[in-house]
């Protein structure tokens, strides 16, 4: 028997990709919000472009509405009738954005979705969409199972914490599993990406030279993973027969990428372009974070600078890179007859191969 699933978030860059997947692969009805209150100009535009991403023949089983959850109460006219599935993917996942938003967005409104869950009376499963960075602080060994608060290095970092608790307590007795990303640098295996982030950010100030510090320790883990590999592991993670749960979508620990296999990787590249070569860099030294740090305050006098807006671009995350942590995937595996993720170091290898030759997309046919 078809139910309707809602997805949050679905303009943005996975949600649209799991609602064409979701679309593709099975016989739901989709219930779809997207930022924009009704009848706007920015709605219109979004919901255009999700339209063109999910193709021609949707329209029977689509349904699209305006929810921007920064908002209170956009999803209470929102019938639960014959909702079964709930994928909650909206947030703001930038790691500068202030708390104010990150509360907001983030927290609240994830507290607007897990109430309309509870009134699903047809509930099968509900899925929220989290980061592997929810872990904060912590190191070492780190397990598919509840965290407590460990302190964080961002407002985003506590945003999806707090947001994760608040689904783990609003909704306990009813199917929920929370889906731990990590950080995607590439649409799939070929490198491409129509949507850059903090990562491509700071590969392009590598490449033009206007970062000479690599900051953290060479042997910090770095998860990175495809957009293909996220919506699959979603899609999986959403059927009913699967046991609810929390899962981490990245590489196992024996796959995963360290900081100095990166930038090997991505130097070994670019040192093979010309325009690279012609600018006779020296690669960047790795530096402690105390020394860091007082880099990044010595900047904030250099306002307008190249300097101060390369140490504004990275130092949001960068006391990550020296905080490792070993994600276990122990859980995923086990219950994922297909699992496969993308070989993290030739990931970052085609990845860097497309930004260089595209110029950071400047100069490839972009996806609307």
């Amino acid at each position: 028997m078809t139910g309707t699933i809602l997805l949050t978030g679905a303009d943005g860059y996975l949600g649209s990709r799991l609602a064409a997947a979701l679309l593709a692969d099975g016989d739901d009805r989709l219930l779809l919000t997207i930022k924009g209150g009704a009848g706007t100009g920015e709605f219109t535009a979004r919901r255009q472009r999700l339209e063109r991403v999910l193709g021609p023949g949707h329209a029977a089983r689509v349904t699209i509405v305006p929810a921007d959850l920064r908002h209170g109460g956009v999803l209470d006219g929102v019938s639960t009738s014959g909702v079964t599935r709930v994928v909650h993917a909206a947030a703001v996942t930038r790691f500068n954005v202030e708390r104010a938003e990150a509360d907001a967005a983030n927290v609240a409104g994830t507290a607007q979705v897990t109430a309309f869950a509870a009134r699903c009376d047809r509930l099968e499963r509900f899925v929220f969409v989290s980061t592997l960075y929810s872990a904060g602080r912590r190191q070492g060994d780190v397990f598919e199972k509840r965290f407590d608060e460990a302190g964080f290095v961002n407002h985003y970092e506590w945003s999806k914490w707090a947001a994760e608790e608040h689904v783990l307590e609003t909704l306990d007795g009813l199917p929920v599993s929370v889906v731990r990303l990590p950080t995607i640098i590439a649409d799939d295996d070929s490198g491409r990406i129509v949507q850059q982030n903090a990562y491509h950010n700071t590969m392009k100030l590598y490449y033009y030279g206007l970062l000479s510090l690599v900051p953290g320790n060479r042997v910090t883990p770095i998860n990175v993973a495809t957009a293909e590999f996220a919506v699959r592991a979603i899609a999986q993670l959403l059927d009913p027969a699967v046991p609810e749960g929390i899962y981490h979508a990245c590489p196992g620990p024996e796959a995963v990428a360290d900081l100095g296999t990166l930038t090997d990787t991505v130097f070994d590249l670019h040192e093979q372009d010309e325009g690279y070569r012609r600018r006779k860099l020296m690669r960047p030294i790795y530096c402690d974070e105390e020394s860091f740090y007082d880099l990044v305050e010595a900047s904030r006098s250099m306002k307008g600078g190249p300097i101060y807006q390369a140490m504004l671009s990275v130092s949001p995350f960068a006391r990550q890179l020296y905080l490792p942590k070993i994600f276990r995937n122990d859980a995923l595996r086990a219950q994922w007859a297909g699992y496969h993720v993308p070989d993290p170091a030739a990931l970052i290898a085609a990845t860097t191969r497309w930004l260089v030759a595209t110029r950071w997309g400047r100069s490839a046919q972009e996806e609307p």
